[in-house]
């Protein structure tokens, strides 16, 4: 009952933020580094952060999801906050950053740190290492769910998979909500999207996902399962951030470079785009169970998702060469 009523909310109040936008034209205007070709509103993400939300406190008043779990969840409030305001006054990148790194450090620590990490062959545990690379993910996650936010209906869905993977492989209501929450949102950037998450929407989720991989991690299951699950998004935005620097090109500036972008430019439509992500995305859910149930094998899993995504990105790359 509680998934309908969020869906429910995050459909209303997608709508409702699209009226507003469209009132006080708060639009995206396309340029020559856009994937769209009119001016369209955003903020959809706010529909997704309310109703996602009052689900976590739904869950935890009825004692359905762990304290640190939900502490660390909506600290992720605090991005979208300043993602708002960013929209509004145009906040300095070093202001972004510094909330990105506080909400970060927040969230690590209510979940008590990151224990080890756990490959399935090897066991780190130095808790300067794993901490570091703990904080380095979670900042990595939300800078890059917002680079993959970029055509109709792309981060939505990756979330909804990664939601109903998490789900399906660990159970927790948690999981649920977040897709009950995003579902709404969805019907309305489907393609041709009538509206954007923007940033209020991407950063949360990208925060979010990376404080799934942790929180598991700790409760015994390999950071490298979600590394498997999440690897559409993660593989290409750090493969194309490497190749940017490769090419002595700033890495700050704006670009149409990411693998899901040069397939629109190669004449795909935003929908065969997803389309194809979720191809992968199932073959991946399918090595991520397998590493749930074959935790020892678990690294050997994660070549063959890696093979697999790299010879997804040499697919790409024939469509549309990187440039």
């Amino acid at each position: 009952m509680i998934y309908g009523i969020l869906f429910l909310m995050s459909l209303a109040l997608t709508y409702l933020v699209r009226i507003i936008a469209l009132k006080k034209s708060l639009l995206v205007i396309p340029n020559e580094r856009s994937s769209h070709s009119s001016p369209t509103p955003h903020g959809g993400g706010i529909a997704i952060a309310i109703s996602w939300f009052l689900g976590l406190m739904y869950l935890f008043t009825c004692n359905k999801i762990e304290a640190s779990l939900f502490y660390a969840l909506m600290a992720g409030s605090a991005l979208c906050v300043v993602s708002f305001l960013d929209d509004i006054y145009e906040l300095s990148p070093k202001v972004r950053l510094f909330v990105q790194a506080s909400v970060a450090l927040f969230g690590l620590y209510m979940l008590g740190g990151l224990s080890q990490i756990d490959s399935g062959i090897f066991i780190l545990e130095n808790q300067f290492f794993t901490n570091t690379f703990a904080f380095l993910g979670i900042m990595w996650c939300i800078n890059l769910y917002n680079f993959l936010d970029g055509i109709d209906g792309y981060a939505g869905s990756e979330a909804i998979f990664l939601g109903t993977a998490g789900w399906l492989l660990f159970g927790g209501d948690h999981f649920l909500v977040l897709v009950a929450s995003v579902a709404g949102f969805l019907v309305w950037n489907w393609h041709k999207a009538k509206i954007f998450m923007g940033d209020v929407g991407s950063t949360l989720l990208g925060y979010t996902i990376a404080i799934f991989a942790l929180y598991y991690q700790n409760k015994g299951v390999s950071i490298f399962i979600w590394l498997i699950l999440f690897g559409l998004f993660w593989f290409d935005a750090t493969l194309t951030l490497y190749r940017r620097y490769k090419n002595g090109e700033r890495l700050s500036q704006a670009h149409r470079k990411h693998a899901y972008q040069r397939l629109v430019q190669s004449g795909l439509g935003h929908d065969s785009v997803v389309y194809f992500a979720l191809s992968i995305n199932l073959v991946l859910l399918i090595l991520g169970y397998s590493a749930s149930i074959q935790p020892s094998n678990t690294m050997g899993y994660f070549m063959v998702a890696f093979l697999i995504l790299y010879g997804a990105m040499k697919m790409v790359d024939k469509r549309k060469k990187f440039a």
